[in-house]
């Protein structure tokens, strides 16, 4: 998910996504310690995803907290 798809969510669909994403990763985390694991590289792309999402979900707080 790039960040210009991020910046278009509203607050409550970032921590939706964002738990959906670290349930991702911790499955990821499981098939790779188990060796079932195909696709390592999506390891990075959803560590990336969940940090580009903790960036806006800052970003809409602090915006929120500007305007309230």
């Amino acid at each position: 998910m790039k960040m210009t798809e991020i910046n278009d969510l509203t607050a409550d669909q970032v921590s939706d996504e964002l738990v959906k994403l670290k349930k991702e990763q911790l499955n990821l985390r499981f098939q790779q310690a188990s060796g079932q694991l195909e696709n390592s590289a999506r390891i990075k792309q959803v560590r990336h995803t969940i940090a580009r999402l903790r960036t806006a979900q800052r970003a809409l707080a602090q915006t929120a907290g500007q305007t309230g």
